[in-house]
């Protein structure tokens, strides 16, 4: 069984902790079994979210054990991070974890040496500060995550769940981190510039504006679907549509459906042995031409590169 750690340490963000706790930590065998195992390891009477206080049985050396250690954001980057936190976490890394970092706990990660020579990613607001203090980080602050294989990074707040789901899709597949996200009412678009691997879309909550028209269109992506074609089934006109597509999805209809048929031309490359051009024909893109240039434009790596990624790692 896969163990994950959460690193705790004095005044740590309790949003981001949660979101840990919330993937990690809840029994989800129903979805793939074995889940993982979870444990929290720190100082006893840590202070979390800065009013909250924990009782913890595992220290930061129980980190030793973990294949995967998650440090949740700092509460004070004007102190710095702790010395005994940062030479746990490296010492975990050493004895062969995974080690993510949320939000500001990139600092940490920085402070241990494991992001020189790296791109990485924080919170945007502290972004230029992680560059100043650590010059050997190559800090992206425009991107939700970056997954480097053992080190990841994410940006601020939300983005940590963006994360944690990733690290599910690496560890268990599309179809489980897909399952957790509806469970856990993941919006179906976030806006963002991550330039490599973006975690597949869920369906919009059935109350949602929109949401049948976007189960039907899901279900007909090897269609040449136009706009046309969404207003005559919404019962709209074609301007009346891109005004609802937009404050629903945050984007235009052509783009939403480029989005999906890209999300869905990954998870056939992670579930199934077809080549890009029956890949290609399934989700609507036409050919294996058109397939790899956007799929390279939007994921930034070709689609074979990104299925050899992600089979290896399962």
């Amino acid at each position: 069984m896969h163990t994950v750690a959460l690193a705790v340490h004095d005044g740590i963000s309790l949003f981001e902790a949660a979101s840990a706790c919330e993937v990690f930590g809840v029994d989800r065998s129903d979805l793939v079994d074995p889940w993982y195992s979870f444990t929290v390891c720190g100082p006893d009477r840590a202070r979390v979210g800065g009013w909250m206080r924990s009782d913890l049985g595992h220290g930061l050396g129980s980190l030793l054990e973990a294949d995967t250690v998650v440090v949740p954001a700092c509460h004070d980057l004007d102190e710095g991070p702790p010395d005994d936190l940062v030479q746990a976490v490296r010492a975990a890394y050493d004895h062969g974890a995974r080690v993510v970092s949320l939000c500001t706990g990139a600092f940490v990660l920085a402070a241990a040496g494991l992001l020189d020579g790296r791109r990485a990613t924080t919170h945007w607001l502290h972004a230029e500060a992680l560059a100043a203090r650590y010059p050997r980080v190559e800090v992206d602050p425009d991107v939700l995550y970056v997954d480097n294989g053992r080190v990841l990074t994410s940006a601020g707040k939300s983005a940590a769940m963006d994360l944690c789901l990733h690290v599910v899709r690496l560890d268990h597949g599309a179809a489980v981190a897909n399952a957790l996200a509806r469970r856990l009412v993941v919006p179906p678009h976030r806006t963002g510039g991550q330039a490599q691997f973006i975690p597949a879309p869920v369906p919009a909550p059935d109350t949602a504006p929109l949401a049948d028209l976007l189960q039907w269109a899901s279900a007909r992506l090897d269609q040449p679907l136009t706009v046309t074609d969404l207003a005559r089934q919404a019962g709209l006109s074609p301007r009346q549509l891109t005004r609802r597509f937009n404050a629903v999805t945050g984007t235009t209809p052509l783009q939403w459906l480029l989005n999906q048929r890209l999300h869905r031309a990954q998870e056939l490359l992670e579930t199934t042995d077809g080549g890009i051009e029956q890949i290609a024909a399934r989700t609507g893109m036409g050919t294996a031409t058109t397939l790899r240039r956007h799929f390279n434009r939007v994921v930034g790596v070709p689609p074979d590169s990104y299925r050899q990624t992600f089979r290896e790692r399962s």
